[in-house]
């Protein structure tokens, strides 16, 4: 590797110099010096950390304090010459902790699967030959060609540019796009002023460029910014649920453990049994496959909404998917058919002119900025007049003047002519004449109304208008923006994009299921009406941006949520949209393809995009759908609601059982003359009772669970907890009392007896929580049943095995099996009361 300490930063170089530190050439690197280049500077990503092996993953299980203060205690036991209890211990975490792993690592991998669906791609020069490249994949000195909606994969010097606009917002703060051109800078000049460079992260507004690829990974200026702020990204609703219940668990514990450490050691028994039971009890009360079954109930709902043409690129967005309450959209594609056909082309007096048709498809084909469906759809029209034309020059649209311009060479090479195409309006902003199907130039001034009246009339009746306009130019070769004036208005092209076959009922599917529809598009508010009416939202409210921009924060925020369209937005308003209906309480999603909607992506709570749109939209969002069909949403959403439904039903089963375990632990304690459970029998508990959770993520989930959006409530977790952990301490001390005063149970045969009675109640009250409904009608996953039935047969057994002695268990007469049938019954049948009860009244 040379030392290029000395070398100026890339930006104060010429091309020149620049290609030659790089050991490149305009025709791009070769193959043989491309893998050099990769095993010099890695891999062109800025995730510092590398994918983690699998025993690092394994290692990871171990994270929890407790789990590790058991293990310490456990070695510490085995010096203490009780090696079969220590031994025991271990087996048993290191079962569950394989179990962590083993689900973890699966899910992993089916996401990793997933992602490689939706990577993005660059267009690079290999081996004299354009390419596309996943950007993982670019070194310093490869050759990249950029375009409208591109994002910039490294930092690059530019070679070649033509009217090129890049969005920095994230380096700079600014709204507007930045200008680029090929220029040599000060060593000194500042990330801003930067003019003659491209920035990882950032993306293509408009225009094209070809350029150098001079830094990338964490050595590009996206990479520092990165790595100085660790990477941290915003917490989910369901994330900060989770680490609020795992507070509260930490504050039980904590109690629990001090208040029976100081009992027993009070009550004179060794203190490493009172530690080792004490900490057994913390494990007890702890979901430990919490962080494990979260992760499986999510990487399941992502396969499935995959199979349901959705890919989840961030697995916690998934709750916030089934928790939307607000969908935004554009209509174009998503609403509509996405398919824009030419209707018909007029002059300003509404005459069919195939002058206005020739001009317009001139410049759609010619045009060498982001193809466009309405480009497309423009050059695919026949025309017999349509002779040999060359383009000289261009100008990109852009969203500010809403215009794009090209110089074209036609029959007369002594007269180029500049032809315009854009908004209507912004189009009669440049103009200052008229002309008709017959050739009579006018004054524009003076038809200036008819015009506008033509132009009403077809959006009211839902037609997408754009106006077209020309100048000659003499023998001009290049253009400015400043040549955009005293042009010739020549006229109207009117388009047209059907709405979706079955939208109206799909509309009406997203209202049943909780989630408002709202419009939002650049289109004039009579083309937004009437494709409203078209779609079934007969009395939509219909806001413009101009009349947003009149609005103060307060009223805005007043009125956002009554609005169905917003009409004729910019970009930046989007945005204001999104982040005001999360203001007033919603829960938001946004959907969109195009360069003008990543900033509101970013902005909702649930970003959505579509796998054809272009690339730093797809970058944006948390989920990409493979099929634009608002239809496919709708399974999302109830897929989202589904997996925090059985990520919820988790919760419940284990902190109801394990609470009231634990509370009844700690009394048995303090009366007892025994630990009322050795502490291998108490992790074997949690162990099995959490088996059948494994198989939660493919529980049949209740309708009603999906009807309507659902958020994470620690309240009634709270209360689910606390009532339905005391019902189950209460038998457990029924269960004590017919232990002790009808079999008369001595310490092995109450360890045997309860630890009997806890893993089947505990086992089987599974399927009365996991549903509002009657247990009976609300049929479990078959999974979920069979574990559930096997746990419970294999306690049942569990005392006659030849191991059983070494954890402490016996047989017992078959009269106790019959008082415990009784028992969990009864237990089941007040379970149920008691939930009938408690959703009536406290849900």
């Amino acid at each position: 590797m040379k030392d290029q300490s000395k070398t100026p930063p890339f930006w104060a170089l010429s091309v020149e110099d620049a290609i030659r530190i790089q050991q490149s050439k305009l025709t791009g690197l070769a193959t043989e010096d491309v893998e050099e280049k990769k095993q010099q500077y890695g891999l062109n990503s800025i995730k510092t950390s590398k994918k983690q092996s699998p025993i690092g993953l394994f290692l990871s299980q171990f994270k929890s304090p407790i789990t590790l203060i058991l293990l310490f205690a456990a070695i510490l036991s085995f010096f203490l010459q009780d090696s079969t209890n220590a031994i025991i211990i271990v087996i048993i975490i290191l079962f569950s902790t394989l179990l962590g792993f083993w689900q973890e690592k699966s899910a992993g991998n089916a996401v990793a699967q997933l992602l490689n669906l939706i990577r993005v791609r660059a267009t690079v020069l290999r081996d004299r030959q354009k390419s596309e490249l996943l950007v993982e994949d670019i070194v310093p000195g490869d050759i990249i060609f950029l375009s409208a909606g591109d994002v910039i994969p490294a930092d690059c010097l530019l070679i070649k540019e033509d009217e090129l606009f890049i969005d920095e917002a994230a380096f700079t703060g600014e709204t507007f796009p930045v200008e680029k051109e090929v220029a040599v800078l000060p060593d000194k000049t500042p990330l801003s002023k930067r003019t003659n460079s491209v920035f990882m992260g950032s993306h293509v507004v408009s225009g094209t460029a070809t350029a150098l690829v001079m830094a990338t990974g964490t050595s590009t200026e996206f990479g520092h910014i990165s790595q100085s702020l660790g990477k941290k990204m915003s917490l989910t609703d369901f994330e900060r649920g989770i680490k609020k219940f795992g507070n509260l668990l930490m504050q039980i514990t904590l109690v629990m453990v001090i208040f029976l450490f100081g009992v027993n050691v009070f009550l004179n028994r060794p203190v490493l049994d009172a530690l080792l039971f004490t900490l057994a009890i913390a494990v007890g009360i702890t979901p430990q496959l919490l962080p494990a079954i979260i992760t499986v109930n999510l990487a399941q709902g992502a396969k499935r909404m995959a199979q349901e043409q959705v890919i989840v690129k961030r697995l916690n967005s998934i709750e916030n998917f089934g928790n939307m309450n607000v969908l935004c959209s554009d209509k174009t594609g998503t609403l509509t058919e996405g398919k824009v056909k030419v209707d018909r082309a007029l002059d300003y007096m509404g005459n069919i002119s195939t002058n206005v048709l020739l001009m317009a498809k001139i410049n759609a084909m010619f045009q060498q900025g982001f193809k466009n469906p309405i480009d497309e759809a423009i050059s695919a029209i026949e025309l017999d007049e349509f002779k040999d034309y060359s383009r000289v020059d261009e100008i990109p649209y852009d969203f500010i003047r809403k215009r794009l311009s090209l110089l074209i060479k036609g029959e007369d090479t002594n007269n180029n002519r500049l032809i315009t195409k854009g908004a209507v309006n912004q189009i009669l902003d440049v103009c200052n004449q008229a002309i008709d199907s017959n050739g009579k130039v006018i004054a524009l001034i003076d038809v200036c109304e008819s015009v506008q009246e033509l132009y009403e009339k077809l959006s009211s009746q839902g037609y997408r208008t754009l106006g077209i306009a020309y100048k000659d130019c003499g023998s001009a070769t290049t253009l400015s923006k400043t040549d955009e004036q005293d042009m010739i208005f020549a006229g109207f092209i009117s388009l047209c994009d059907p709405p979706k076959a079955g939208i109206i009922d799909t509309i009406r599917d997203l209202q049943q299921y909780g989630v408002g529809l709202k419009i939002i598009t650049g289109d004039n508010a009579l083309i937004a009406r009437s494709i409203s009416k078209q779609i079934g939202m007969e009395n939509a409210v219909i806001l413009t941006g101009s009349e947003m921009r009149k609005m103060s924060d307060a009223a805005f925020l007043h009125r956002v949520s009554k609005v169905d369209v917003f009409a004729e937005v910019e970009p930046n308003q989007k945005e204001h949209i999104i982040t005001t209906l999360k203001k007033a309480g919603k829960v938001v999603g946004y959907m969109g393809d195009g360069i003008n909607d990543v900033s509101a992506i970013h902005a909702a709570d649930v970003g959505l995009s579509v796998n054809t749109a272009v690339d730093v939209a797809k970058e944006a969002a948390d989920i990409v759908l493979l099929n634009q069909d608002l239809e496919v949403l709708i399974e999302g959403i109830k897929e989202g609601r589904r997996t925090f439904a059985n990520t919820q039903k988790y919760i419940f089963m284990a902190t109801s059982a394990n609470f009231g375990n634990m509370f009844s632990m700690a009394g048995a304690s303090i009366f007892l003359s025994f630990l009322p459970l050795l502490p291998k029998q108490i992790l074997l508990t949690n162990l099995m009772t959490d088996l059948p959770s494994m198989a939660i993520s493919s529980d049949n989930v209740d309708e009603e669970w999906i009807q309507e959006p659902r958020s994470w409530n620690l309240k009634f977790i709270k209360r689910f907890m606390i009532f339905f952990g005391l019902l189950s301490s209460i038998f457990d001390y029924i269960t004590f009392g017919i232990l002790l005063f009808v079999f008369h149970a001595a310490e092995q045969e109450f360890h045997t007896g309860w630890f009997l009675e806890s893993v089947i109640s505990a086992t089987f009250i599974v399927l009365i929580v996991r549903t509002r409904k009657v247990f009976i009608k609300s049929k479990p996953g078959k999974y979920l049943l069979l574990a559930t039935l096997l746990v419970a047969a294999f306690a049942l057994l569990l005392p006659y095995l030849p191991f059983a002695s070494l954890l402490g268990f016996i047989p017992l007469p078959p009269t106790f099996y019959l008082a415990m049938l009784g028992i969990v019954v009864l237990y089941i049948l007040s379970a149920e009361l008691m939930k009938k009860w408690f959703y009536k009244r406290l849900a």
